[in-house]
């Protein structure tokens, strides 16, 4: 890994582990992305993949936010994309403009070939993904310890969903639960053992947290969750500071997203994770109180398309947050960011203006 610049700001890592902070620390999801002029600059008529894959492109591209938002924005995240693990484990994905992820050849059921090969193969994501950790490896050292950065992956059911070639109405995904859980479970297993050690070298190369996104996470009712999520959630809380310490290195903040699972909050809480995000669907006070006096941090949760809105309303709902959140009397337990990733068409400037409404209603006097 080498040796890294100190961390100027380290108000993200500290307000992770639960730590009392003189502000709330910010970033928020898809920061480095296509609402920003830059990036289309810089991504040029490369292929999304070809980004990701490229770690020069990537760390410039993850570096974008950090540089338009100095001093606003207290973290960044690695320009890549949940669907390399599938990649890794053999599968074609592309990324079809304006539309999004396709897999040409999507699992139909367990007898299909495909499913037993990839059950049998050995992955290796040190292999594999080694382009992931050449780039995280660059921007730690391009960030000169400004922001820390952050390292993710997609969750098991997540990436599963997209695996079967998840449809709208979630069809594909719900014929495996339904009709071959057991063939479900395996391959969810598999999933998550590569999650745990795809993150650990993810952190070796110089991640200082990990985010894991279960994206698709309100496809399933709260007793489905219960199945065939949560289980492998709480795998890799419980295994990835393992296998840290397996490789010599220190335990990180681990956060997960459970998106649209607003009913899993509870559970969340005691999977293992430091920060549980919220979509945008949760009261923050509510979710505050759910937490209650466990050691978790909630991160979140402010509608994305509220950047499409007036200053008037932006303002509002900062206020909103800063309240339900109780930020004032805590001055703990609080990351803000977006309850999903910025959304096309985002003026950047109403981002700033955002993040300049949470640095002033947050400030201590």
């Amino acid at each position: 890994m080498g040796s890294f610049p100190p961390l100027k700001n380290d108000l993200m890592v500290r307000a992770a582990w639960g730590q009392k902070v003189e502000r709330p620390p910010m970033w928020v999801m898809r920061q480095a992305g296509r609402y920003l002029p830059e990036y289309h600059q810089a991504k040029g008529n490369r292929d999304f993949f070809e980004c990701c894959r490229d770690p020069e492109v990537a760390s410039t591209l993850t570096l974008q936010p950090i540089e338009r938002y100095a001093g606003l924005v207290d973290a960044a995240i690695i320009f890549s994309d949940i669907l390399v693990i599938p990649q890794a484990m053999g599968m074609v994905v592309e990324m079809v403009d304006k539309k999004g992820p396709h897999f040409p050849s999507p699992l139909l059921n367990p007898k299909d070939g495909q499913y037993a090969e990839l059950i049998g193969r050995d992955v290796d994501v040190s292999k594999e993904l080694d382009y992931v950790y050449r780039a995280i490896t660059l921007t730690r050292k391009k960030l000169d310890g400004r922001v820390p950065l952050i390292g993710f992956c997609g969750a098991p059911w997540t990436l599963f969903c997209y695996m079967v070639g998840n449809s709208k109405l979630s069809k594909e995904c719900k014929t495996w639960i339904y009709k071959y859980p057991k063939e479900t479970k395996a391959l969810l297993q598999k999933i998550a053992e590569l999650c745990v050690d795809y993150l650990a070298l993810q952190v070796k190369a110089g991640a200082q947290l990990i985010q894991v996104f279960e994206s698709s996470g309100g496809e399933l009712s709260p007793s489905s969750f219960k199945e065939f999520s949560g289980p492998y959630l709480a795998y890799i809380a419980k295994h990835l500071p393992l296998k840290l310490k397996e490789l010599g290195l220190d335990r990180v903040p681990m956060i997960v997203f459970p998106k649209g699972a607003w009913y899993a909050l509870d559970a969340c809480c005691d999977m293992g994770y430091n920060v549980v995000g919220l979509d945008w669907l949760h009261d923050p006070a509510q979710a505050v109180k759910i937490v209650g006096d466990r050691p978790v941090v909630l991160q979140g949760n402010a509608d994305p398309g509220i950047l499409y809105g007036s200053r008037e309303s932006i303002t509002k709902l900062v206020g909103n947050m800063v309240e339900g959140f109780g930020w004032a009397s805590r001055k703990q337990g609080w990351i803000v960011n977006l309850g999903h990733g910025i959304t096309p068409f985002v003026d950047p400037e109403d981002l700033k203006f955002y993040f300049q409404e949470v640095h002033r209603l947050t400030k201590t006097e």
